[in-house]
């Protein structure tokens, strides 16, 4: 673990730390002081990013909403990233049916549904992110919600799930795939059913 460590923090470090001492002193001596090199290069490292700017903040999925990270997760931690965000989406899908207890819409439809501006009707309950006061906003988050809601299953969901021979996504895309799909389910979950 410790020479995998070194590989990635100092990747020259079998051939720029002496190994002779190895034989004087002890085996673990060439170890020791590549260790000590990397603790130096990883505060300098912090320090530079620190000082000049590039501290730049970074995204975890453990601290997504749950329903994106646990719909993942297993996926996820086996490197298949594309279909980690797939069952992230499916899992979104159906906590906003379980909240508003239908079963007769899903994804776009559901969403579009849910998010409707419109009064709610019989079987057709709407998710309010705030209560509607008639002003410009209340109007404006719930369509950019539907709007978003959309843009997660048709630009993300869809392609990933129905379109054979993709390669798999890089983590980092797929990590932001996953951020659009929390920041869907935080929405959902954090609204306020009207029936």
């Amino acid at each position: 673990m410790v020479e995998k460590i070194l590989d990635r923090v100092l990747p020259t470090w079998r051939a720029s730390v002496p190994s002779e001492n190895n034989k004087l002193l002890n085996r673990w001596s060439q170890h020791r002081e590549a260790a000590q090199r990397a603790d130096v290069a990883l505060q300098r490292d912090a320090e530079i990013r620190e000082r000049l700017g590039d501290d730049a903040p970074q995204l975890s999925a453990a601290t997504m909403h749950p329903w994106a990270w646990d719909g993942a997760r297993a996926l996820w931690q086996s490197g298949h990233f594309r279909q980690a965000v797939t069952a992230a989406a499916r899992k979104v899908n159906a906590e906003t049916q379980n909240k508003v207890d239908r079963r007769d819409a899903s994804e776009t439809a559901l969403f579009l549904n849910v998010f409707s501006k419109d009064a709610p009707k019989p079987g057709q309950p709407r998710l309010r992110l705030m209560p509607d006061d008639g002003s410009d906003t209340f109007r404006s988050v719930h369509r950019g919600a539907a709007a978003f809601a959309e843009g997660c299953f048709a630009g993300i969901r869809n392609p990933n799930s129905h379109e054979d021979g993709l390669p798999e996504l890089p983590e980092h895309e797929a990590l932001e795939q996953l951020a659009a799909i929390s920041v869907l389910a935080r929405w959902v979950d954090s609204a306020t059913v009207e029936r």
